[in-house]
């Protein structure tokens, strides 16, 4: 029996390779230099690796993380992502404490340095990434966009299963630039179509979000974007009111092709769990009786309905209603 040297067998394996399997690879390889070239440290003058910069960003994202959901999601060594936690909690971006849903597992929590770190290290590498896609053509930077989701969607936690025996995936995450353009429109084409809005809400809604990106602060305000699937499907606001101490939920949107897979909970609850951890003492929001999906969605994360009062608005007589929760 012949036998060949490591060597041999290496390149045999290589050229035996099928086409499309040598085409991952070399996606792959690609991927990794490009993602590596950002450099959060160097490029995007951060003090964070990738793997810290990870970290931070499941915690900020997330309504409730434990150190075992980081191990599992992010695949790290229980050592090594102990040292960092370590790490973080000495530079006061993290606290650590007991789980309320488990004892076992440790909660992680970030302070308010936590906050504007992920907060700044997440505006900057959106920067990294734009600059990546501005200078392609329109039409070459939407087959990219389209070309990332088809790629999520066939290598993602819904891979070989037929569309109709999926669950459709949710995900949360704060605005992106063009994302606000989206919720004017959005706004404004749902609410003519399925209550009869005329252009003067569009215009309170490019109001609103105007003031928003006007007077952003990352402390204090957030705009989360839910994606079903990798593609838009809602969006809502957490604001600072004009009474000291109140955050104000505004904007909340979930497209119809979306609604039933718990799109508009998982918006309000992201909202109340940042203007709780930002310090917030309430939350209030407007809203108008026609809403009924909407108000039922309040009611379930705790608002209570304070007063209600009818005005002529919009080209339509409608009820409008004031909400309140205690944080």
């Amino acid at each position: 029996m012949t036998t060949g040297t490591a060597s041999d067998m290496t390149s045999g394996a290589a050229r035996d390779a099928a086409p499309d399997v040598r085409e991952l690879r070399r996606f792959n390889r690609f991927y990794t230099n490009l993602i590596g070239a950002l450099d959060y440290g160097r490029h995007l003058y951060t003090p964070f690796t990738l793997t810290e910069a990870r970290v931070l960003y499941e915690v900020a994202h997330h309504e409730r993380v434990d150190a075992a959901d980081l191990r599992a999601s992010l695949s790290l060594d229980a050592g090594y992502l102990s040292r960092l936690l370590g790490k973080f909690e000495d530079r006061e971006l993290i606290t650590r404490g007991k789980s309320e849903q488990d004892p076992r597992r440790q909660r992680i929590t970030l302070t308010d340095g936590g906050r504007e770190a992920a907060g700044l290290l997440e505006e900057r590498s959106q920067d990294a990434a734009g600059s990546l896609l501005e200078r392609l053509p329109d039409e070459d930077r939407a087959r990219l966009v389209d070309s990332m989701r088809t790629i999520r969607a066939l290598l993602g936690e819904g891979a070989g299963h037929p569309p109709g025996n999926r669950t459709a995936e949710v995900a949360l995450r704060t605005s992106r630039p063009g994302d606000l353009g989206w919720m004017v429109e959005r706004n404004a084409a749902l609410y003519a179509a399925e209550y009869g809005f005329d252009l003067t809400y569009e215009a309170l809604v490019a109001r609103i979000v105007a003031e928003y990106a006007e007077s952003f602060d990352p402390r204090w305000d957030r705009t989360w974007i839910a994606e079903l699937d990798g593609r838009r499907a809602g969006a809502v606001m957490c604001v600072r009111d004009e009474r000291p101490g109140v955050a104000r939920l505004r904007l909340l949107l979930v497209e119809p092709d979306a609604r039933g897979h718990g799109v508009g909970r998982q918006l309000v609850d992201a909202c109340v769990e940042f203007a709780r951890e930002a310090g917030y003492g309430e939350m209030v929001l407007w809203t108008n009786s026609v809403l009924g999906a909407a108000r039922r969605i309040y009611q379930r994360a705790g608002f209570e309905l304070v007063s209600e009062s009818a005005h002529h608005s919009f080209g339509q007589d409608l009820v409008g209603q004031d909400w309140r929760m205690v944080l």
